[in-house]
């Protein structure tokens, strides 16, 4: 499958928004476009899923090998074009690398050949514009640049200048963006302001889709896309169970698609249920997983919800339930709000965490099971604002960071419960 890698010299250049305006026109066009998301962000691919119809899979060259990145490729091939968002800076990663690299979305670009899109955001500077594309052109041969986007272009003046020092080194324009044309997505303190969560979300994709056509040179873009790679033989990780009881709501919402493709595809049957809405999980499941996201947000609705923790506790008693940050912390004993505010919560554990003194936790994991539904060494990614103010509970894994240095967040195990504070990718490369 060809495709494009939409990416930029640094966060906030307007990648987000180029990827989801570029899958609206394409569709428009009648093309199937399918969307990935390089690293481990969880929120754009749920943008991207509902911008192309379709669900969006991290590609992520630290916690992933090149056999898991081919085979997620290859389960995808029915689209004719592969639209990859980027991450932080085109050849922004950790130091150390992982499975098949540090997790630059570079090493996505080598990967499968597909040229990159750059995003330029031009507020600013003018000519020098030419001198940072250059730069990203000649960083790494590996990496094919097919041209960039301008973007926040401030007038036809300013569009000139640039066009002035690019044309020269043979670097194609392939959109303007004005400035008056951004479309701007709410952010909150893990990225983006969650998907089903924007009433307005429709009329958002609906414009970013007519400024992409209006402004961008979608003929040159199709006949950019190249490369593709092919599939040889992967195991993902088996599934938990056969039916899998998944917590899935406001609350609870980040977890990876392919790992729930991966289970499905084994042939578990995934029942979802809502913390939020009092459910309980379904007590045909043999599992419970309960994903991260935003529960302290709504911390008050959790603790009220009698019903579910009592289903929870219950379910807890003869079968496995793993929280994974959000979820983890939803399954210890008390979680403190941005007020300082104390709510119970499901009590399967002994964890207390804290918002109101926040701390940010962020980076690759590599984890070492000392007990729980996996025993493998699991590779995942770590990304919260809690602040852990008891852990009494026996820990479930030895945990490391990118550069192989042990930290504190082993996460937790009591009877059949466990939990960890990262989100977990797959088997360890």
């Amino acid at each position: 499958m060809k495709g494009l890698v939409i990416s930029a010299p640094a966060s906030g250049s307007g990648k987000t928004t180029v990827t989801l305006g570029l899958i609206g026109a394409l569709r428009a066009r009648g093309l199937t476009v399918q969307p990935f998301k390089s690293g481990p962000d969880y929120i754009d691919p749920a943008f991207h899923r509902r911008a192309a119809g379709r669900d969006s899979f991290n590609l992520d060259s630290w916690a992933m090998g090149r056999a898991q990145i081919a085979h997620l490729i290859a389960r995808t091939s029915d689209a004719d074009l592969a639209i990859a968002e980027g991450s932080m800076g085109l050849f922004d990663g950790v130091a150390q690398r992982g499975g098949c690299g540090n997790g630059a979305s570079a090493d996505i670009a080598a990967l499968t050949g597909w040229p990159v899109v750059l995003v330029l955001d031009c507020k600013g500077q003018a000519q020098s514009a030419g001198a940072v594309a250059l730069g990203f052109r000649e960083m790494r041969h590996d990496v094919k640049l097919a041209g960039v986007v301008l973007n926040r272009v401030a007038s036809s003046r300013h569009e000139m200048l640039m066009r002035h020092a690019l044309d020269p080194l043979g670097i194609p324009v392939l959109g303007v963006l004005p400035r008056e044309a951004g479309i701007e997505l709410p952010e909150r303190h893990l990225g983006l302001v969650q998907a089903q969560e924007l009433a307005a979300l429709d009329s958002l994709l609906a414009a970013a889709a007519a400024a992409a056509r209006l402004h961008l040179d979608l003929d040159a873009i199709i006949a950019a896309a190249g490369g593709g790679v092919v599939a040889g033989p992967f195991s993902p990780l088996p599934p938990p169970a056969q039916r899998i009881a998944l917590a899935q709501d406001e609350a609870f919402s980040f977890v990876y698609p392919h790992l729930i493709q991966g289970w499905r595809t084994a042939g578990a049957e995934i029942l979802p249920f809502s913390p939020l809405a009092d459910q309980c999980p379904d007590d045909s499941a043999g599992a419970c997983w309960l994903p991260g996201g935003y529960p302290e947000l709504h911390a008050g609705r959790l603790a009220m919800a009698e019903r579910f923790r009592a289903g929870l506790q219950r379910f807890s008693q003869t079968r496995p339930v793993h929280g994974e940050c959000g979820g983890y912390m939803a399954m210890g004993a008390g979680l403190v709000d941005a007020q300082g505010v104390r709510h119970q919560m499901a009590g399967l554990l002994g964890l207390e965490t804290s918002y109101e003194k926040r701390r940010m936790h962020l980076g690759y994991r590599r984890a070492q099971p000392l007990a729980g539904l996996y025993r493998q060494p699991l590779a995942g990614h770590e990304f919260h604002y809690a602040t852990i103010l008891a852990q009494p509970d026996e820990p479930l894994a030895q945990v490391t960071d990118a550069n192989g240095d042990r930290v504190a967040e082993t996460g937790s195990r009591r009877g059949h419960a466990t939990g960890t504070f990262f989100h977990l990718i797959g088997e360890a490369p």
